[in-house]
């Protein structure tokens, strides 16, 4: 295991490798969700370096422990800015020519679009949870919010009426929600919440381009799509998901529906963390279908 950290023009990207670069089978990149949160509650996929893979983990620009820049607003923030930085990556890594790539949440929204550019050195792609659309995703999010007891409900429409989303009664509901569709093993894994730790610390980026939480969805990615634009994916992918997920199967299914070389295999005791919930059937998910396509 060996860390670094890329320059990424005036900044820094903090990466850390897992496994040899130089085994014969192409790397797996991991991007982690948010955007705004870090690498670490993704952690558990370094496990696939077992197989004889490297597993690249990185912190996106403005978390974790890359470059923060809280002062900039919306305008800096932007899924191209994050595209660059992955391409960097890559090119720092020296692996853009061999690579397999995996976006978890949000990561597989950046994932895609990366997909969707056809880099020549793409051998495959893995969409881990995430939508093809935040219209869908805050549409399926409603119906999530609706099955919730009706005092968590009110509790959470009163206090996004009021402006008052950092209320600890709001937060209070809100972990309910997460409880059921974001990870349902209570108490989090140490590694799921240094994630929320760090996100806790510098909340820049997820606010400005999400919103407060995941459901309440009012950041610069809230008409964000590719359901238009997912059949230009070239490699073979392979779409994750949980049954309790907050990524149902209704924001999942334009990437079924789309891309033409596409498995999507659903864990039936996972929400949006199956790679925490249910280790062992993701990583083989994941490592088979690698194996398969290196």
């Amino acid at each position: 295991m060996t860390e670094g950290v890329a320059a990424f023009g005036e900044w820094s990207t903090w990466y850390r490798v897992t496994g040899s670069l130089e085994s014969g089978k192409a790397p797996l990149v991991v991007a982690h969700g948010g955007p705004g949160c870090t690498h670490d509650y993704v952690l558990a996929i370094a496990r696939v370096a077992e197989s004889g893979r490297a597993v690249v983990h990185y912190d996106q620009l403005g978390s974790g422990r890359s470059t923060h820049l809280p002062e900039r607003g919306a305008d800096f923030w932007t899924v191209e800015l994050f595209l660059d930085e992955l391409d960097n990556l890559l090119g720092h890594l020296a692996i853009a020519d061999r690579y397999h790539l995996l976006g978890q949440s949000w990561g597989g929204m950046l994932a895609t679009e990366h997909a969707i550019r056809r880099p020549a050195g793409l051998r495959s792609l893995v969409i881990s949870n995430s939508p093809a659309s935040m219209e869908l995703w805050v549409r399926e999010a409603a119906g999530l919010r609706a099955a919730l007891p009706p005092e968590v409900e009110a509790a959470l429409s009163r206090h996004e009426q009021a402006g008052t989303t950092d209320d600890p009664e709001y937060l209070a509901a809100t972990q309910v929600f997460y409880d059921r569709h974001v990870c349902r093993v209570v108490p989090n894994p140490p590694e799921v919440a240094r994630t929320f730790e760090y996100l806790a610390e510098d909340p820049t980026v997820y606010h400005t381009m999400n919103g407060p939480n995941e459901f309440f969805c009012i950041g610069t990615l809230r008409s964000w799509s590719v359901v238009d634009r997912v059949g230009r994916i070239s490699v073979p992918t392979l779409l994750l998901s949980g049954r309790y997920d907050e990524a149902t199967p209704a924001t999942v299914q334009p990437f079924a529906d789309s891309i033409p070389d596409v498995t999507w295999q659903v864990f039936e005791h996972s929400s949006h963390m199956p790679f925490v919930e249910e280790p062992e059937a993701y990583l083989s998910a994941v490592t088979t279908f690698l194996d398969a396509h290196g």
